[in-house]
């Protein structure tokens, strides 16, 4: 008889490994506190954009879904950098056009490997069913439905609470994990580091013109810098584009300090004042929109024996500045169902392998994530940035397969991500040290020219 896997959470990638899953004639249960997201039931200004690059898009080619997934993509060729003055400057994300980033709206996405999913007859999906906390040795998920929540019953009377019983459950559901929170509860010496950045997010909205179109490049994620803060925006099919605002919670300057229509007027006018007259719904947004944290988690194990494992941001939530936390949560679905593939008959073996692959290249995206964050902030309005970026570009043509830019490594290839990390590191010391060799030369052959001297 085929093992049962209870998986909580129908996010992205609890919906694509309940399809890997069902592939493999696993019996499987998916359980997801929130509505079916195909009745229209979506939270707004939380993250309704995705950057979808190659680890995901190899994810779903792996089960025949990447081609319909990509009909709703827009792609982006490059950021288009937004000065204070208006002034534009595009720097491609790599030196071949044909490498992009795909913007795609989570709804539309989810909706797909939801529907992939449900091909096959031996997964089935419950909406509207929450977990309270899971049974790690007996594989067992409390759940609460949303009717009994709604009415205001006791839900810890025996009658009111589901309890599903599997072989094995997978904790995919988000940052605040239900299954993790048990593990950390549960197991003893369980390893847990949540860091939160000082800023906030807030999403906001550029409408289509008259026509339906786009009002600004449409293959491009623009970019607002401002050193300590930033805007970012994605296209989406509609014509419109979604911008998220990334300031700090607190200060002189913040979400905390800007509360009346002058005050986040006059902020926008004097930070983003080529935006704002596309933005016809500024100040309702901004008032009504929530503010959203950014959290890094990282913790260990992500598997306990052969009965629970953690998957996607349950595991490792990272924030989104290289746009790979779809991604890596793709590609963990894509490791997880390998390992079950080598190690059928020994779970437990698949969960530690499973671990191992993915622990370390987990924890160098955090990092990279957050590096980022300065990068598109601090540095992409600056000159000496943009010649760096043309360097990279001119080395990568001028030493193929041997000099590859981070960018590239980490969104356009499947090299793990603490090897590409290592690797960078490795090619600017390289870099530096031939930089300073030449400068060092070039002194030299000044001085011996000044002298008269021959070599």
């Amino acid at each position: 008889m085929a093992a049962k896997f209870i998986l909580i959470g129908s996010g992205l990638a609890g919906g694509l490994l309940a399809a890997y899953l069902g592939r493999r004639g696993y019996d499987v249960d998916l359980y997801e506190r929130r509505a079916d997201p195909r009745e229209g039931n979506i939270v707004g200004g939380r993250s309704s954009n995705l950057a979808l690059s190659t680890r995901g898009i190899h994810a779903l080619e792996q089960l025949g879904m990447a081609d319909e997934v990509l009909r709703h993509a827009i792609p982006m060729r490059g950021r288009m950098i937004h000065d204070k003055s208006g002034a534009l400057h595009f720097s491609p994300y790599d030196r071949d056009p044909n490498k992009f980033i795909n913007s795609i709206g989570r709804a539309a996405l989810n909706t797909t490997v939801i529907e992939e999913a449900q091909r096959y007859p031996n997964v089935r999906v419950h909406f509207n069913h929450r977990c309270t906390d899971v049974d790690l040795d007996s594989a067992t998920a409390n759940l609460v439905p949303s009717a009994v929540e709604a009415a205001g019953s006791a839900v810890n009377s025996d009658h009111q609470i589901i309890r599903a019983m599997g072989d094995a459950i997978i904790g995919v559901d988000g940052a605040f994990s239900a299954v993790r929170q048990s593990m950390q509860e549960k197991i003893a010496g369980f390893k847990y580091d949540e860091s939160y950045l000082a800023h906030g997010y807030k999403e906001l909205t550029i409408p289509p013109a008259a026509d339906g179109s786009w009002r600004m490049e449409k293959e491009a994620l623009h970019i607002w810098p401002r050193k300590s803060f930033m805007m970012i925006a994605l296209p989406n099919p509609d014509g419109s584009f979604t911008c998220t605002l990334f300031w700090e919670f607190e200060g002189p300057r913040s979400f905390a300090s800007t509360k009346s229509d002058d005050q986040i007027r006059r902020f926008f006018e004097e930070e983003f004042p080529d935006a704002v007259p596309l933005m016809l719904s500024l100040l309702d947004e901004f008032k009504t929109n929530p503010t959203g944290s950014l959290v890094t988690i990282r913790c260990a194990p992500w598997f306990y024996k052969d009965k629970v494992a953690l998957v996607g941001d349950a595991a490792h939530a990272v924030v989104p500045f290289y746009g790979q936390g779809m991604n890596a949560a793709f590609e963990d679905c894509v490791v997880l169902d390998k390992c079950l593939a080598e190690f059928p008959l020994d779970r437990q073996r698949a969960f530690t392998e499973y671990f191992a692959r993915r622990k370390k290249n987990a924890d160098a995206l955090a990092d990279l994530a957050v590096q980022n964050f300065i990068e598109m902030r601090d540095k992409t309005a600056s000159k000496t940035f943009r010649a760096k970026k043309k360097l990279d570009h001119l080395l990568e043509g001028l030493l193929p397969g041997i000099y590859l830019p981070l960018y590239t490594m980490v969104t356009f290839t499947r090299i793990p991500y603490s090897t590409a990390a290592r690797r960078a590191c490795l090619q600017n010391r390289m870099l530096y040290c031939c930089l300073v060799a030449v400068i060092l030369l070039t002194l030299f052959f000044a001085f011996c020219l000044g002298y008269g001297l021959t070599l």
